[in-house]
């Protein structure tokens, strides 16, 4: 026993990431109607570290003849990691035959983001956004499990991703009972500001959160108005221009020493009336500036 607790003291500790990186998910520039290579330069232009494609985006550059080998290349060259990718496979519904059709596309999803660079892919609860839909935990934790190894196999790996307006998995601590209830090394959570918002999780709950569970956070922000029962994804804002508490979130995060990618997220009309360049910038800026707040 002695022995063992020298070897383990004697160990290197595995490094740490020194801060946050900053993420494009192309929701945030998806009024421009760019292809899948102009988003990618936009991104690295900008000056990003990662881009977090959309999967109808990456299907079709692909199923037009787009080689996602030459994009991989593209990525690197440009020192732009493919961190995450945003899909929509109805991979945890009740019925068995739309769940089992949800799995192939997730299948499908995931090797189209392998081909791309990417590591890992959101898993939300598609197809079950309302109350008929009720999905019951264990049921999830059983279905993500299969997404799970379908991912290990693949070399992607589906975050649990809850949405805060949905009737199922729509606060913190659902997916991370799912993501225990798994029982997988690779189980992780998908987190984002508005929906912790929109759902009713308070921004303590982040402290759960751990290095190995947190590997991308998508960043917005939401004004006091309209209330939140009433609110929608169009009027998300930049980064630290409403009322999230963004810093104590950050905080959380990096007092368990998780530094996921923080992702801007966005849907708001009124920022692609911006040059593309200047609305991915200002995502850009924004998040530094939260990040700033910290010291």
């Amino acid at each position: 026993m002695a022995a063992g607790r020298a070897a383990a003291a004697g160990a290197a500790p595995e490094p740490l990431k020194p801060e946050f990186g900053f993420s494009l998910n192309t929701a945030t520039v998806r009024g421009y109607k760019l292809t899948l290579p102009e988003q990618i330069d936009l991104a690295a232009k900008a000056g990003y570290g990662a881009i977090e494609p959309w999967l109808s985006d990456v299907e079709k550059f692909s199923t037009s003849g787009g080689s996602l080998a030459d994009m991989k290349k593209k990525c690197a060259d440009l020192g732009l990691k493919v961190q995450s990718a945003i899909a929509f496979a109805q991979w945890a519904v009740n019925d068995d035959a739309a769940r089992a059709k949800g799995v192939e596309q997730m299948k499908h999803d995931m090797d189209l983001i392998a081909q791309l660079g990417g590591t890992h892919i959101a898993a939300p609860p598609a197809g079950a956004y309302d109350a008929k839909t009720k999905i019951e935990l264990d049921a999830a934790a059983d279905r993500y499990r299969v997404v799970l190894e379908i991912g290990k196999n693949i070399g992607v790996i589906p975050q649990l991703e809850f949405w805060g307006g949905s009737a199922n998995l729509n606060r913190l601590e659902q997916v991370l009972y799912i993501a225990a209830r798994a029982g997988h090394a690779n189980a992780c959570v998908l987190a984002d500001v508005f929906h912790l918002y929109k759902g009713g999780t308070g921004a303590g709950a982040v402290a759960m959160l751990s290095r190995s569970v947190a590997h991308n956070l998508h960043m917005n922000d939401y004004p006091a108005n309209p209330p939140r029962e009433e609110i929608k994804d169009p009027q998300r804002i930049w980064p630290g221009d409403g009322i999230a508490p963004i810093t104590e979130i950050l905080r959380h995060l990096a007092a368990n020493c998780a530094y996921p990618w923080l992702s801007i997220e966005l849907f708001n009309a009124e920022y692609w009336k911006l040059p593309a360049e200047e609305c991915a910038k200002t995502g850009l800026q924004k998040m530094k500036a939260c990040v700033a707040a910290l010291a």
